[in-house]
């Protein structure tokens, strides 16, 4: 199994009893589960089972979902609306009685915004309603369908990045140990040449450079990170192996490998390891970015 991406986008749609309804849905990064639903009126019984039927598909994400609706090719009958119509006659006729003008004719009342009227659908009892919302219900779960499957899709390629990244960790990790198990030889050579130039022909016991050399040495040993660095590889290809939805652990992973190699380079008393320090820094960097993308 693979990790999925929190980023992706779908639609669906269907017809139900001269209705016509489509589906979108797009996701992008969150720390949580959000679910923004947009229904025209009418439709609002519909939020809570939407919410339930991501809850089962998804874990972590922003999510827009929005549905359209609109009746099979539009065709509605036209009405007049006698109310606004008499309003209509009588204004028309105390005009033309104040103006002298000829009355309004016929074709000009029924222009008139509000005197013709679409019909109103008729009203859905319960179990109609319910067995539309049914079949929205289900174009709405072939809509989270295809979403699992573009995130998956997205998250297969975080999946090849995050591989390498751990790779490229593990390799400047293996190569910070064979710098750090040359830093005693260094130091002592950099400390005896010291040494010379400050004391000049006053000789120093062999003892107590020997001393020296092990509290400097004491002070960056970096046996520990190193080992730690190695131990959260290890970890982090187990989650990516595991097919669950690893992104929080993958993010606080990163935090922990940067949190080894700051140390690392603090100790460092080699220009070389310290380069790869901050080499290691720039990978762990640009593995957790790509570890806020994951579910």
């Amino acid at each position: 199994m693979t990790i999925t991406s929190m980023t992706g986008f779908a639609e669906s749609s269907g017809s139900h009893e001269g209705l016509r309804w489509r589906w979108e849905a797009k996701s992008v990064n969150g720390k949580g589960l959000d679910l923004r639903l947009r229904t025209p009126p009418g439709f609002d019984a519909l939020e809570q089972p939407a919410r339930m039927l991501a809850t089962e598909r998804f874990r972590r994400g922003n999510f827009q979902i929005s549905l359209n609706v609109e009746s099979q090719g539009n065709v509605r009958g036209l009405n007049v609306d006698p109310v606004a119509l008499a309003a209509a006659v009588k204004l028309a006729r105390e005009v033309a009685a104040e103006t002298g003008l000829a009355p309004a004719r016929i074709d000009g009342l029924l222009a008139l915004k509000g005197v013709i009227v679409p019909d109103e659908p008729a009203a859905l009892d319960n179990v109609a309603r319910g067995h539309r919302d049914a079949e929205i219900l289900k174009s709405l779960a072939l809509a989270f369908e295809l979403l699992g499957k573009a995130r998956a899709g997205e998250g297969a390629k975080l999946a090849a990045l995050i591989r390498g990244q751990i790779d490229e960790v593990a390799k400047l990790t293996d190569e910070a140990g064979k710098l750090a198990a040359a830093q005693p030889q260094a130091l002592k050579e950099r400390l005896s040449a010291q040494l010379a130039e400050l004391l000049g022909a006053v000789p120093l016991s062999e003892d107590r450079l020997a001393q020296e050399v092990a509290l400097l040495a004491t002070r960056a040993d970096v046996r520990e990170e190193l080992d730690r660095l190695n131990a959260h590889v290890e970890e982090a290809r187990r989650l990516l192996a595991s097919g669950e939805a690893v992104g929080r652990k993958l993010d606080f992973l990163a935090q922990e490998f940067n949190r080894e190699a700051n140390t690392l380079c603090s100790k460092s008393q080699d220009i070389a390891l310290t380069r790869t320090g901050l080499a290691l820094k720039a990978v762990i960097d640009q593995l957790r970015e790509q570890a806020q993308n994951v579910e």
